[in-house]
This record gives structure tokens, sequence and C-alpha cells, in this order.
């Protein structure tokens, strides 16, 4: 296992081609400043370069994932007469972070161990796979504030739960539990707290397994399935299918199945 140190709000490490980041600041429930949403996205985007990792896991220290936007940072500024111009600080510290996971080539999971609340839970739902401890809770909290869901949540949350639910969700800022996620398809699995470690590495170390040129690929055509007619994803597809079968682990795959063994696949 490899440990990256240049870091003071967040954690990585390695082992066994998943590269784990993990929100360290418990003490606030892992709420967002400057610092860790640069550093998240430094880190993802060293992990997307890395030819050694395949797959990203985002989870938080302690007892949450993340609590979204630190309001602590925000009490200064909050005076009357203060006019927060807060559009641009989402281009310049949320979106880079949500566009780094969207536009990985690499499968990207969230181990929601416990609430994801506002942009905690945004940075959740933009991950490709949730996997939720049983204590964790998703809340868009953002119409308690007097605010519009944001980094990315009206994108991702319909995507997920249908407009109707999202609709609802964003506008109620009600709370949904880890056994409500699941049934809504929020999450992929609910797994008991004392297992949850465990079950995410599993899940993680399995895909790691694949063979990482087709799951990106996949990625890439299911995200622009949403904007493309039935025509375009059908040549997109063949685009997709064109490249996949020419790499070596589309041969190792086939090979491996007509010998009878389990594939290795080396990323090639």
């Amino acid at each position: 296992m490899t440990t990256t140190t240049d870091y003071t709000s967040i954690e990585c490490t390695t082992a066994d081609g998943v590269h784990t980041i993990t929100m360290n600041r418990p003490d606030v429930l892992n709420a967002f400043n400057g610092p860790m949403l640069s550093e998240l996205t430094t880190a993802l985007k060293a992990a997307d370069r890395n030819a050694d990792v395949r797959v990203i896991v985002i989870t938080g220290a302690g007892r949450a994932f993340s609590s979204g936007q630190d309001l602590a940072d925000l009490k200064a500024k909050y005076v009357p007469g203060h006019v927060p111009e807060l559009g641009d600080d989402l281009k310049k510290r949320y979106d880079p972070c949500i566009k780094c996971i969207r536009r990985s080539s690499k499968p990207v999971v969230a181990a929601v161990n416990g609430v994801a609340a506002g942009a905690g839970c945004s940075l959740a739902l933009a991950c490709d796979f949730r996997i939720a401890s049983e204590h964790a809770m998703f809340i868009e909290v953002f119409v308690n504030v007097g605010l519009v869901p944001d980094s990315a949540s009206t994108w991702t949350l319909p995507r997920l739960v249908g407009w109707g639910r999202a609709m609802e969700l964003c506008c109620t800022g009600r709370p949904v539990k880890s056994e409500e996620a699941l049934t809504i398809g929020l999450v992929s699995q609910v797994v008991a707290a004392d297992a949850f470690s465990g079950a995410v590495e599993a899940f993680a170390t399995r895909l790691a397994g694949l063979p990482p040129q087709a799951i990106g690929l996949t990625k890439r055509l299911l995200d622009a399935s949403y904007g493309n007619s039935l025509e375009d994803q059908l040549e997109a597809e063949a685009f997709a299918q064109d490249t996949a079968g020419r790499t070596a682990d589309h041969f190792e795959g086939v090979t491996a199945f007509l010998e009878k063994r389990t594939p290795e696949f080396t990323g090639q």
C-alpha cells in the first residue's frame, strides 16, 4: 500500500489498483472549505493520470461523508449589505471537482459512511457508484437556506431517481435514510456499519480486476446517452465497440472464456 501525505485535509492511499481519497475534517463532519476542495480536485486529477490506479474511492473520516459547505467559513461575510457571488464560487471551487469525477475514465465509488448533505450529497451523486453504510443519509439541504441544488445535483439526481422524486427531494430538503436510498435507486447497496469498509474494499477490488478500457468507454456512452439521438448513440456504440475490440483485454477475455479459466486483464 502507498500513502500520499502531501495534503492537509484529505488522505490518499493506493492498494491493488484502488485509490482511496478520504476527506479528513471529521471535527466539522468533513465540511468543504477552499483547501479541501482544491486538494480533492488535485487528488482526483492525479489518480486519473496514474496508470496503476483502476478505481477511485471517495469517503469521509469519522461519522460523516460530508456535511457540505462549511458555513463557519462564511460567518464573517454574512453581515448586512453583503451580496454573495455564489455562482463564481461554484465555478472556481466546486465545479472543477465534479467535472474531474465525470470526466475520469476510471470508475469512481462513493463510500457513504454517514451523512451526505448539500454539496456533500452532490459529490456522492456525481460518482459512478454509491455504497452506503446503514448510518448513511442523503439530504438536499439547499432549500433550507434559500438556495438551489448545485454541484450537478440537478443533473445527477433526476437520472438516478426520476424527475418527480428529484423535485420532491430538492424542494423539501428532507433526509433520505440508507434503506430508502436503496429502494429508490440512489445507492447500489447498504451495508452494516461493522462490515462497511470490507464491503467497499471487496466491491472496489472487483472493479479493479475488470477491463479498465471497457469500463471507461461504458461510462462515456452512458453519460452521452442522455443527449444523443438513437442514431447518434448507435454510432457512438459502434465506435466504442471497435475501440474495445482492439484491446488486449478483449482478446484475453474471449480466450479465457474458451479455455474455461479466469481472465487476467492488464488494461492493455
